[in-house]
């Protein structure tokens, strides 16, 4: 992944001051308008194992000591995890962040993310994002709703993955609806929490999906596009994806630069 040069954040600063000038007060400095602006990095990942023998996407499991050596070399440079929520919030209404934040989002909903990745994210007091395939409650190795909740009372935010992770782009007017709103209707009813997120399933989203996802009350949704999560485009957010083959070292490079 490229560097984030200070040039590019100014550049994204100034392209998104129109739009930002009535959620900071007049008072403040331009250095306060771009610090409220800058970009974050979105970590995703998704099952905190192993992989068995023959899985077919062996790179979406990164081990568990993996992950909390991940977790270690973060806290040790300085990251503090926080939520999507507590994002928009410093970008569109001027809220605090750490002084280098990070957002660590879980898709699908795995049961390994609360029994392996909540320990470790624990131990620094650490909320996560899970991005939750509502089918993924009723599945074997799913999380069950009693996980849910304990990650919930954990501080993490809900964000929703869609009912049953179509390819939104293949699916007519309803059916769409139905994955969109429906999935955070579900959520929203069954855990009692704002769901005001989404993740596009398998990164597919067009035109068609965006105004589908606006239209459902999201402020925002993630890609799997790499690359720094900007206020500029919040229903196309980058991340920094994670994969098995990474380790420490591979995520130390990425954030890096």
């Amino acid at each position: 992944m490229p560097a984030m040069t200070t040039s590019r954040i100014t550049t994204v600063a100034a392209s998104v001051a129109a739009l930002t000038f009535t959620l900071v007060p007049s008072g403040h400095s331009a250095a306060d308008r771009a610090n409220a602006t800058a970009p974050v990095p979105i970590l995703m990942y998704h099952v905190i194992a192993d992989p068995p023998p023959g899985a077919p996407y062996p790179d979406l499991y990164v081990s568990e000591a993996d992950f909390a050596g991940q977790m270690r070399w973060l806290a040790r440079h300085g990251y503090r995890a926080v939520t999507q929520r507590d994002v928009w919030n410093h970008w569109h209404h001027g809220a605090a962040l750490p002084r280098k934040p990070i957002v660590i989002s879980f898709d699908d909903g795995y049961r390994s993310v609360a029994e392996a990745a909540l320990p470790h994210m624990r131990t620094h007091s650490w909320p996560g994002v899970l991005n939750l395939t509502v089918k993924n409650l009723h599945v074997r190795g799913g999380l069950s709703p009693f996980k849910v909740r304990t990650l919930i009372a954990a501080g993490w935010e809900l964000a929703s993955h869609s009912l049953t992770h179509p390819d939104l782009t293949g699916l007519d007017g309803p059916a769409l609806a139905r994955e969109v709103t429906g999935s955070r209707a579900v959520l929203r009813s069954r855990f009692g929490v704002p769901v005001d997120s989404f993740c596009y399933p398998s990164g597919r989203y067009d035109a068609d999906v965006i105004r589908a996802v606006r239209r459902a009350g999201y402020v925002g949704a993630t890609t799997t596009i790499e690359g720094l999560a900007t206020p500029e485009k919040p229903y196309e957010l980058r991340r920094v994806r994670v994969s098995g083959s990474d380790g420490v070292t591979g995520l130390a490079s990425k954030l890096s630069g």
